[in-house]
């Protein structure tokens, strides 16, 4: 018996190693990093036509199939990645990326059909898998790394820029009344101002909303 239990915390380690992304991985694992990110690919394609062909369905079965078995691999590995022991098996679902799958494997069970509103939102929940990817993405757990160092720092910066927003849309809402409909609007001009995106499409029309 105890010869089984370990055998199956073996097999269970295996798996991990395998869907688990490693700077050492093994061809396996490299192989199958591969096939995901070509499946999540696949599943994204259909989204660039406004028609809907045969072979989409076939194509969006076969890579839920896939994303289904890749969920229940990470579910029964949970522990080995959270490290909480079996509160892992309940935390694990509730993980960013574990949301992430699951709410881009719904459309595919056909648990959003209905109306043609809902047709739509479906098109658009499929768009949130190439989110996938970021889970084999090196560069993506690089960029991770710094922020979770860096959260401080960058949180103060979010401050800042959310302080910035909110008081140049005060001035401009009030020094620029009749351009500015609503408080709404002030905040899209600062927010584009922010960004240096500049859309053009609210702009100041006094001396004092233009200094």
């Amino acid at each position: 018996m105890v010869t089984n239990g370990k055998n199956k915390g073996g097999l269970r380690r295996r798996i991990y190693n395998l869907i688990e992304p490693q700077e050492d991985g093994g061809g396996a694992a490299r192989l199958y990093n591969a096939v995901m990110v070509a499946a999540i690919f696949a599943s994204i394609a259909p989204l660039v036509f406004k028609e809907e062909y045969p072979a989409f369905r076939v194509v969006d079965a076969a890579t839920v199939a896939l994303f289904i078995l890749d969920y229940a691999l990470r579910l029964l590995t949970a522990d080995l990645k959270l490290g909480r022991g079996v509160k892992s098996f309940a935390l694990y679902p509730v993980t960013p990326f574990a949301i992430i799958d699951l709410i881009t494997i719904l459309p595919g069970l056909g648990l959003l059909n209905g109306a043609f509103k809902i047709l739509r939102l479906m098109r658009i929940v499929r768009a949130l898998r190439v989110f996938k990817i970021l889970r084999y993405s090196k560069n993506f757990r690089i960029v991770t790394a710094v922020i979770r160092k860096q959260a401080r720092f960058l949180g103060s910066l979010v401050v800042f820029a959310c302080g910035y927003v909110f008081i140049t849309a005060l001035v401009m809402f009030n020094v620029e009344p009749d351009r500015f409909t609503n408080f709404f609007e002030a905040v899209w001009w600062s927010v584009s101002m922010l960004t240096t995106v500049g859309y053009g499409d609210i702009y100041p029309e006094t001396v004092g909303g233009k200094e």
